[in-house]
């Protein structure tokens, strides 16, 4: 088996390796490239980073700051009242008898 040859099942020529299948140019298939000395991936990305991080933050913050406020003075409060019961004074008031 060489690089040319004829198919066995139908008998015609598909062309050489790492271009197999049709013998003519493949039309209507546009591609596009850019020098590599004029490509700059990270033109502007720290102050697109700083403002766009500031845009985000100024839209979000009024979304997720109050559920965490709640949540942490619901916790607070929970962890403070679960101490006082079991403290002595907490257990005294409670009518707990030891």
């Amino acid at each position: 088996m060489g690089n040319h040859g004829a198919d066995p099942k139908h008998g015609v020529f598909l062309g050489n390796w790492g271009a197999i299948g049709c013998t003519t140019p493949q039309k209507n298939i546009i591609t596009y490239s850019l020098s590599a000395n004029r490509q700059r991936p990270m033109a502007g990305a720290a102050h697109a980073a700083i403002f766009n991080v500031w845009r985000r933050f100024r839209h979000q913050v009024l979304y997720v700051a109050p559920p965490f406020i709640i949540a942490y003075a619901t916790m607070n409060w929970a962890i403070e009242r679960n101490e006082y019961l079991n403290s002595k004074p907490g257990r005294q008031a409670e009518g707990e008898s030891e």
